[in-house]
């Protein structure tokens, strides 16, 4: 299982990244093999400001939807427009080319309080 020691994690199996104030938002890898094929992903919420764990889109796999959750409270600048023609980058390459938002942060330092590589191995018990 891949779980890249420079990124920060949630207990919703967001991934978060963090340049300056802007933050890039994916999913896991033991998120996206639990969902299975990736055949949609729905974001409405650019140019929105949301508030830390507020839904922010949609994953729509080949049996079940899950709700993506904001990690950072902030403004949903950019949406990844390749996941509308190839959704299936979510499970090949999750951290690179899969990623899905990216947001420009209210509280860059709420980046400290997202879990380690080492805490969500845990959390998954890889």
């Amino acid at each position: 299982m891949n779980i890249p020691s420079n990124l920060k994690y949630t207990k919703d199996h967001e991934w978060v990244s963090l340049e300056g104030d802007v933050a890039t938002v994916g999913i896991t890898d033991f998120a996206q093999k639990e969902l299975g094929d990736i055949v949609y992903v729905e974001v409405e919420t650019l140019d929105q400001t949301l508030e830390k764990d507020e839904v922010f889109g949609t994953v729509e796999a080949v049996k079940t939807v899950s709700d993506l959750f904001l990690p950072l409270a902030g403004e949903v600048i950019e949406f990844n427009d390749n996941l509308e023609v190839k959704p299936e980058n979510v499970n090949t390459d999750p951290y690179g080319s899969g990623w899905m938002v990216k947001v420009k942060v209210s509280n860059p330092a709420d980046f400290a309080d997202l879990l380690s590589s080492e805490e969500y191995k845990e959390l998954i018990g890889a």
